[in-house]
């Protein structure tokens, strides 16, 4: 069989196109499941880059394996395929487990007989990649809690006055006294508010009474439910208390937003232009994140 290691039935959905032989690459041997060769779907247009330079920097792999034809029949379907492939800048996409195997259309001296390199990647990340260089923007992903927010509950409150106290109680220097000190008198203060704000929807903030204010949370999907928060905002705070389930009073949070957020989030959209995809990482639970980013970023911006 001399170099090409494998035959195998090329298929687009249940329509057969042909067969090409699954040559290896860089000393290394792949071969694809019953020696089919199953196109899942064609990805989308490349705007900017060929998709051989996108896989070449996203692929944890080099080629896992070229495939060629050695019919000596004319194939048209494949033929087209390579075609519309090489000429849209696009990749027809085969799905093994949770790996993509990209198929890259590869100049043929013959143009009847295509050729293909063959990228795998993880599920999702060539189009994810390619939407970025489309839209010209860049991933970028930031720390949630103590970095873009400090949030606290009740219980959080509790925790850190009492740890707090602990290393006052055993300080000796005056200068970080004096700081914990006053550290301590910003938690206890914020625990007040936040206490009053579980208890009876309102807050008492330097003589003036904020009531909750109903904020609709935008549906992710249709198979979400829509929710209502009861909401108070302390707009020379810095402050916002919301309760992440709002049937619960004990989930209940006060939330401290960085000072400088609205300038680092005006530099972000560059006035109305997308230039980051911007994700949130935290150790809490995805309501909780969804909350917090709907904080920071109330237009949907």
């Amino acid at each position: 069989m001399s170099r090409l290691a494998f035959k195998s039935a090329v298929y687009h959905g249940d329509m057969r196109l042909g067969e090409l032989d699954v040559v290896p690459a860089n000393g290394h041997s792949f071969q694809f499941p019953n020696n089919e060769i199953r196109i899942h779907r064609i990805s989308p247009i490349s705007e900017r880059c060929p998709p051989l330079s996108i896989l070449q920097t996203v692929s944890s792999f080099s080629v896992r394996c070229k495939l060629e034809s050695s019919s000596p029949v004319e194939q048209a379907n494949l033929i087209n395929l390579h075609a519309s492939c090489f000429y849209e800048f696009k990749t027809a996409v085969v799905l093994l487990g949770e790996e993509e195997i990209h198929l890259v259309a590869m100049p043929s001296k013959q143009k009847k007989f295509p050729c293909f390199w063959c990228f795998s990647v993880p599920l999702g990340l060539y189009e994810s990649s390619l939407g970025l260089l489309n839209l010209r923007c860049l991933s970028i992903v930031f720390d949630l809690d103590e970095t873009l927010i400090v949030a606290n509950t009740m219980k959080s409150f509790e925790d850190r006055i009492d740890a707090l106290r602990g290393w006052i109680a055993r300080e000796t220097d005056s200068v970080r006294l004096s700081g914990m000190s006053a550290e301590l008198k910003r938690y206890i203060d914020d625990r007040a508010l936040l206490k009053q704000y579980a208890d009876s929807d309102c807050v008492m903030d330097n003589g003036k009474m904020y009531k909750v204010q109903l904020e609709e949370v935008p549906q992710l999907s249709d198979s979400h439910e829509k929710v209502v928060r009861p909401v108070i905002r302390l707009q020379e705070r810095n402050t916002v208390l919301t309760r992440i389930n709002p049937e619960i009073r004990d989930t209940s949070v006060l939330v401290r937003l960085r000072p400088a957020w609205d300038d680092l989030r005006s530099y972000l959209t560059a006035k109305g232009r997308k230039r980051f995809e911007v994700y949130v990482c935290t150790m809490a639970e995805r309501d909780y994140a969804l909350e917090m980013w709907r904080l920071l970023d109330p237009k949907h911006t």
